[in-house]
């Protein structure tokens, strides 16, 4: 291009990015008075965010096309350091056009104090970096992490950075054997873990449902073609003083202790099951009061029925099963099928149908959310078990959400007890912190470094938590905001301004909830967006929900998971879900964020020697 049309594209760029920067500007002196309530350390950060959603309120993608097109900056990664990157791009086009801009505005961080902010924060909140990769690795801990210090002790080995404890599970009793067993483990180690205690918030959930019976069903491991791999293991032990199972045997059948004292090695046990079918188990050994039987045979057993012990083809005794497990079977949900959502919290049931299949009484459940109830207009989205049941609100009489299904998987939707229920459209007057979390907070503020707070909405649930903290002595702990519910997100940025007036702070993208909230479609584009607020903020971002969680729980992970974790390189932690192959995941993670931490720095691609570019 020729000096004199590249002058005049430079002096085009110049009024747009004078627009930009003056935007920016305008719109910090409009939160003069927000701004002078956050601690002064961190007001850089604050003016930073301002500047970046005064940007942001353009589209300047021409711009940016332009701007790289003469091989000046795009603009395309300038959260942390907003005017500065202004300033800079318009220096360079004055100095090419002669032209004199007048002095630029002071910057409240530059080029190197910018991305120094967020490294200072994320240390400060989540401890300091491992040697091999910037991104911190977060664990939720299992139940058995209270009882098993080898566990604890292994994740740590194995490269957990943070400790998560889930305070929607388990009990204060079982916090702190987990918190001991880690402090134990970081001696033996030499490592140091934070640990961050989850609050269960006021989450949204389907209620128990009605008992169809009682019943165990035994069945055989059997091969592709159908045929026994190994007998299923049964436990028999008196109904009158039950007995502890083996080690690996799941099947606990109670039975009359007076058949059960005649018993021994060889016998038979003889039934019909609830099919009306013989069938029989065969006794091999003795423990206590109790015996352990196998069968290669499927067996429905029903509660009270009666059974034989047979010994060489003779009936030496009677008896009765039971008491068995109740059995709860899921409401089945197909398109245009009525749901009720209780406010009582009765045992919901499927639908009542009459002879001819006409449905007399629809299917209900409870929801365990009473704001709900309050909140909730017709014409309003509702989704049930992570998206899986879809549904629009047809009323609300305060008692019951009737709900017209829209939308199942192709056999229908089969919804089940303590699953979750999301009403994306509604917008809930309804603090964060249950009863149950700030009883919560007092057992785990002299136990944790942070405290999640679930399901918040707005600034108000920040200040509420806080006021809690500093009640309780706990006004030093860190606090990590997780991001569930469209609510929060259209309420980012003043969720965020809030947060740094009294931090350390971090976001969690939980992507489950979210995902339901704004559309799976979205989520990429939403869960992209929060990166950016966050950076502009200086905020440590936790990557969280199904990272790596195929190989958590069956031990290998598909591409597209490892494609995933590979996103999680752009936060400043990841966190995985526990799982019966937890320690190899975490293995697993912190080698590609160890890899990766040589060609990415958030969104920069970091450009180290390739040893392909040898091209041998």
């Amino acid at each position: 291009m020729p000096v004199q049309s590249n002058t005049r594209v430079f002096e085009r760029l110049i009024p747009s990015l004078m627009l930009l920067r003056d935007e920016a500007l305008r719109l910090e002196q409009s939160f003069d008075e927000e701004l002078t309530q956050i601690e002064p350390v961190f007001r850089a950060s604050a003016r930073n965010l301002l500047h970046y959603m005064g940007v942001r309120r353009h589209d300047i993608r021409n711009l940016q096309r332009d701007l790289a097109s003469l091989g000046l900056s795009s603009l395309g990664v300038l959260e942390a350091h907003v005017l500065a990157s202004l300033n800079a791009v318009l220096g360079v086009l004055g100095q090419l056009t002669h032209r004199e801009l007048g002095p630029a505005p002071d910057a409240p961080v530059d080029f190197r104090t910018g991305p120094l902010l967020l490294r200072d924060h994320t240390r400060t909140l989540l401890g300091p970096e491992s040697n091999n990769r910037q991104v911190r690795i977060m664990v939720t801990m299992p139940s058995e992490a209270a009882s098993n210090p080898q566990l604890v002790r292994d994740l740590l080995m194995a490269g957990m950075d943070i400790m998560r404890i889930n305070c929607a599970h388990d009990g204060p009793e079982a916090w702190r054997a987990m918190v001991d067993n880690l402090r134990r483990a970081e001696r033996e180690v030499g490592r140091s873990c934070r640990i961050q205690a989850d609050l269960g918030g006021p989450k949204l959930r389907t209620g128990p449902l009605e008992a169809a019976g009682r019943l165990l069903k035994i069945r055989p491991k059997r091969d592709y073609l159908a045929r026994v791999q190994s007998p299923a293991l049964v436990w028999l032990t008196p109904s009158d003083a039950p007995e502890a199972a083996p080690e690996g045997v799941s099947l606990i059948m109670p039975v009359d202790s007076a058949l059960l004292e005649a018993a021994q090695a060889g016998d038979e046990i003889r039934l019909v099951d609830g099919r009306g079918r013989n069938r029989h188990l065969r006794i091999i050994s003795r423990q206590g009061d109790s015996h352990l039987a196998e069968t290669d045979q499927v067996i429905y057993v029903l509660d009270r029925t009666q059974i034989d012990l047979v010994r060489d083809q003779a009936i030496i005794a009677n008896g009765v099963i039971g008491p068995l497990p109740e059995v709860v079977l899921p409401l089945t949900l197909f398109p245009n099928d009525t749901l009720l959502l209780t406010r009582d919290p009765e045992p919901g049931r499927d639908a009542e149908q009459d002879e001819s299949g006409a449905v007399i009484a629809p299917a209900q459940i409870h929801c365990t959310l009473a704001a709900a109830f309050e909140s909730v207009r017709p014409g309003e989205h509702v989704w049930l078990d992570d998206g899986k049941i879809g549904g629009l609100v047809k009323a609300n009489d305060g008692k019951i959400i009737t709900v017209q299904i829209t939308y199942t998987g192709p056999n229908g939707g089969r919804l089940r007890s303590e699953k979750g229920i999301n009403f994306p459209d509604t917008h809930f007057e309804m603090s964060a912190l249950t009863d149950k979390d700030i009883v919560d907070l007092g057992e785990v503020v002299g136990l944790v470094d942070m405290v999640a707070l679930s399901f918040l909405r707005g600034p108000e649930d920040i200040l509420l938590l806080e006021d809690h903290l500093h009640r309780l002595g706990g006004g030093h702990l860190g606090i990590v905001l997780k991001i569930e519910n469209r609510q929060a997100f259209e309420n980012l940025p003043r969720i965020l301004l809030a947060s740094l007036r009294s931090p350390p702070v971090g976001v969690m993208v939980a992507r489950g909830d979210l995902a339901v909230e704004v559309g799976f479609e979205r989520l990429s584009e939403v869960q992209e967006e929060i990166l950016w607020l966050c950076e502009a903020a200086h905020v440590p971002v936790i990557w969280a929900t199904q990272i790596l969680e195929g190989m958590a729980k069956k031990g290998a992970p598909s591409r597209a998971e490892v494609s995933d974790a590979v996103m999680s390189s752009r936060a400043e932690c990841a966190m995985l879900n526990k799982g019966p192959y937890i320690t190899e995941t975490v293995q697993f993670l912190s080698g590609i964020l160890s890899r990766m931490d040589t060609h990415q720095d958030k969104r920069k691609a970091m450009l180290r020697r390739l040893s392909i570019a040898e091209m041998k």
